[in-house]
């Protein structure tokens, strides 16, 4: 069994079928590393699919036109550390996956080709296992709620009575002036009572507030960047 998996793939007697075999292998840990990310997350990119897919692919490929010559291998570092995300910063998650695939790939080019294949069921099922066991904060059951109200009208308690009715906590996150503060913006975060109505309570903050724009709705995620 350790013959099977730590032994490297020999270039020597055959090096077509070889090559293939470990492009087919880096595809296919590709592949399993794609599955787990897209199971993890709610609005997965098509092109961050893509990219785990392949990354395994091309650093197993670098890896085995550099290995033994150090030259190149300068050269390939050299090249690796000029690239840059040219978007918004990934989250964490994101990350460990393209360290994942890069990961795969880099066993893969090395030769140990049924290593890597073990090597990425392993992580996979730990990475499935620890997003279903591992409880979610408690956002979830949280809302942002947004009002609009005259600049002549008291926003400190203007509302209490209303959310010591409806909510569970409330909290003033922040207050912004609009339309050429002529009014204010009311941001809070608040946690609705077990059974409470949110059509009621908006009903009555809309009728204190002179009938102004409300909206409340999930708060918008926060990435965790690594």
């Amino acid at each position: 069994m350790n013959e099977l998996i730590f032994t490297r793939t020999d270039f020597t007697s055959n090096a077509f079928q070889s090559a293939l075999l470990l492009i087919c292998i880096s595809l296919l840990c590709g592949a399993i590393i794609a599955v787990v990310y897209r199971l993890g997350t709610d609005r997965p990119s098509k092109y961050m699919v893509i990219s785990t897919l392949i990354v395994p692919s091309i650093v197993q490929a670098v890896i085995m036109m550099v290995n033994g010559s150090i030259g190149a291998g300068v050269a390939a570092a050299g090249a690796f550390s000029l690239v840059r995300f040219r978007s918004l910063p990934g989250s964490s998650r994101d990350i460990c996956i393209l360290f994942f695939a890069m990961a795969s790939g880099l066993i893969c080019g090395m030769g140990y080709a049924w290593y890597a294949v073990l090597f990425t069921v392993i992580l996979a099922i730990v990475i499935i296992a620890a997003e279903r066991l591992i409880p979610p904060h408690g956002k979830a059951s949280m809302r942002l709620l947004k009002i609009i109200i005259p600049e002549d009208m008291d926003y400190s308690s203007a509302f209490d009575d209303i959310f010591k009715e409806y909510t569970v906590s409330c909290k003033l996150d922040h207050v912004k002036t609009i339309r050429m503060g002529t009014m204010y913006e009311l941001f809070y975060i608040i946690t609705f009572r077990s059974g409470a109505s949110e059509k009621e309570m908006l009903d009555k903050i809309r009728c204190r507030n002179g009938n102004l724009s409300i909206s409340c709705g999930l708060i918008p995620d926060i990435k965790d960047e690594l």
